[in-house]
């Protein structure tokens, strides 16, 4: 009886499996008429066709699983207008080279500190004119704050050089209007990502 009032015509009866695919098409009309951030969009799909695929990333001593690939997917949904709002184009907070030069044993400390840049510094002062990219910098201030939490059970030791390296970023942060610094600071993740795409690999 209750398969008979989910029926498209009289007399048809939807199995179990086109009824959620129904429920699912219904679902995703909603997120797109609502202009929901698309990657939200892909997310669900991952979710009906299995788990999101994460890496674990190796720092040392310590090591966090992540969700690389929606990290991407949300910043690219906010990547153009963050570096279009840019315009301190001549200042650089991070660079490859910056990372790429991380003394061995430090990046572990190199990570948590960065994470805590971005989570204390930069999302709560990103500002864009969009809902749908606020939902997206929102979703990353998160999965940041997820990655945080995880590495608090590692111990990473933290050396001058290190400390150093990031009191250089925050003073250079510290030199720009703060949503200005934001916006640049949210404009470089795409390195950061991938810096950190280097330091995984799959489960």
């Amino acid at each position: 009886m209750e398969a008979q009032r989910h029926t498209s015509s009289p007399g048809l009866i939807l199995s179990g499996n086109t009824q959620l695919h129904l429920q699912a098409t219904t679902v995703m009309k909603m997120l797109l008429s609502s202009s929901v951030c698309a990657v939200l969009l892909l997310l669900l799909l991952g979710f009906l066709n299995g788990p999101a695929e994460s890496r674990t990333l190796h720092m040392d001593g310590c090591s966090a699983n992540v969700h690389l690939h929606e990290l991407h997917q949300y910043f690219s949904e906010i990547k153009s207008d963050a570096i279009s709002a840019d315009g301190e184009i001549g200042v650089k907070l991070l660079d490859a080279s910056l990372m790429k030069n991380v003394q061995e044993g430090q990046t572990c400390c190199f990570v948590r500190l960065l994470l805590r840049f971005y989570v204390e510094r930069v999302f709560g002062n990103y500002e864009s004119s969009q809902p749908s990219q606020q939902r997206c910098s929102s979703a990353l201030a998160n999965a940041f704050v997820s990655i945080r939490r995880e590495m608090h059970k590692c111990h990473c030791h933290c050396g001058e050089e290190t400390q150093r390296t990031i009191d250089l970023v925050l003073a250079n942060f510290d030199k720009l209007q703060i949503q200005q610094a934001a916006q640049k600071a949210v404009g470089e993740l795409g390195t950061v990502l991938d810096w950190l795409e280097g330091l995984g690999s799959k489960p």
